[in-house]
């Protein structure tokens, strides 16, 4: 019994397992058009605003450790955007608990969140970014509420701020 909960556990965190030297080398394998956003800054301003790992997740397309991030329990209302542009990502009312140690909502505010699909460790995976800076957020799957649109946003808590609903 321990041994199946124990593979369980392996198989739902490689869903969102850390991948930047994975992503750092197919990077350079295969050079992508830079995308223009509307928010645009450089390397040093970026560093100069976000914290260490703000920036690595962010800019650096990395992913925080499972159950590190202090919006994982954040049960409050409220709107959860950017932490490099402040742009409202998701609803507190579409954020769930997933289990798998990353915040995670059913959907995204439309507009707000764009998609690339990347095949850096060996298979297929929707990444989601911001649509206004680029920054990195974390990937999309399709293993989410049935009961709503079945998709898990598995984000990084660390490219998030929490702005609490005025009462």
């Amino acid at each position: 019994m321990i041994k199946k909960v124990i593979l369980a556990l392996c198989i739902i965190l490689t869903g969102c397992k850390e991948v930047s030297k994975e992503k750092e080398m197919a990077m350079t394998e295969t050079p992508q058009q830079e995308q223009t956003y509307k928010v645009t800054k450089t390397e040093s301003e970026w560093r100069s605003q976000l914290t260490d790992m703000q920036f690595y997740i962010l800019r650096k397309a990395g992913t925080e450790s499972a159950f590190t991030s202090h919006l994982l329990d954040n049960k409050e209302e409220g709107v959860y955007v950017c932490a490099g542009c402040e742009t409202p990502l998701f609803k507190s009312e579409h954020k769930f608990d997933s289990g798998t140690g990353w915040p995670s909502f059913d959907r995204e505010i439309k507009g707000n969140v764009a998609y690339d699909v990347d095949y850096k460790i060996g298979y297929e995976r929707t990444e989601e970014h911001c649509a206004v800076c680029g920054g990195h957020l974390g990937h999309v799957f399709k293993d989410g509420p049935r009961n709503t649109t079945g998709k898990r946003h598995c984000i990084n808590g660390a490219a998030l701020n929490f702005i609490p609903s005025k009462k």
